[in-house]
């Protein structure tokens, strides 16, 4: 019988006394209009202050833009603040680990190359602080929704993205951006409701949980707020959003636990 291949993984992340590590995802950037976006872009950044006091690692996991695509000069406008801001932390030595979602799958190196960030496009299995990680935005993941996966494996072709490259960056960044606003539109009902013992990532956790054990399993990508049992030992959570939650993981080295930044209920 063939053994179960491992997900991919990352280096073991050592936790020093008195870090953290900190996990964000669905910020929107650019969602609904520009003047809510920037005024979400600066919470995010006074966020990203606070986290870098004691952080060991930042850990972004998707859909930080609502749209995102690189041509090979240019770039989408814009989120200047949250950019300067990961340059300033990346430059002190602080790690931030950057997985695309599926609204900015279309990221290619500019972050790596002039911010030092790592971008990351599927799950990966890590060992932080002597405990068992699965992170990833959480996109196709899990049973049914086979009518995303398809677009998935299409946008992610390099024959679309080499076409859509084609574009003038005024076209296609447009176009884009009123797909991505009709996507989340469309989605909104959903994204509100818990469905339970039938939440995808929920059953994709505890298929691989049969498999390979974790103690934590994070994600992004259903914009609600989770932290569920997925085994005895094992937890899935699930960040949410920042349009309205607002909420982030943290961990201590002993417990992961889900907070909201300058929110009453923090």
């Amino acid at each position: 019988m063939t053994k179960p291949t491992p997900p991919p993984r990352l280096p073991d992340l050592a936790l020093p006394p008195g870090r953290r590590v900190y996990f964000a995802s669905d910020f929107h950037l650019g969602a609904p209009d520009a003047a809510r976006s920037l005024e979400r872009e600066r919470r995010i950044v006074r966020w990203l202050d606070e986290a870098a006091k004691d952080a060991a690692a930042i850990y972004l996991l998707g859909d930080i833009f609502d749209f995102w695509f690189e041509y090979k000069h240019a770039i989408p406008r814009g989120f200047i603040r949250l950019q300067g801001k990961l340059a300033e932390l990346t430059d002190v030595g602080i790690p931030i680990i950057f997985f695309t979602g599926n609204h900015d799958m279309w990221m290619f190196d500019y972050f790596t190359k002039e911010l030092g960030i790592p971008i990351l496009r599927h799950p990966v299995s890590q060992l932080i602080g002597g405990r068992e990680f699965h992170i990833g935005h959480g996109d196709g993941l899990g049973p049914k929704d086979y009518t995303y996966k398809m677009l998935k494996r299409v946008f992610a072709s390099s024959v679309s993205q080499w076409l859509f490259a084609r574009l003038h960056p005024n076209l296609g960044i447009g176009i884009a951006n009123r797909w991505s606003r009709h996507s989340r539109i469309q989605n909104a009902e959903a994204d509100a409701k818990y469905f339970g013992e039938d939440e995808w990532l929920l059953v994709y956790c505890r298929e691989l949980e049969q498999r390979f054990h974790h103690d934590y399993y994070i994600f992004g990508h259903r914009h609600l707020p989770l932290d569920v049992e997925v085994a005895p030992g094992s937890r899935y959570v699930n960040l949410g959003e920042w349009v309205n939650y607002c909420s982030y993981g943290v961990y201590d080295g002993e417990i992961l636990a889900l907070r909201h930044f300058e929110q009453k209920h923090s």
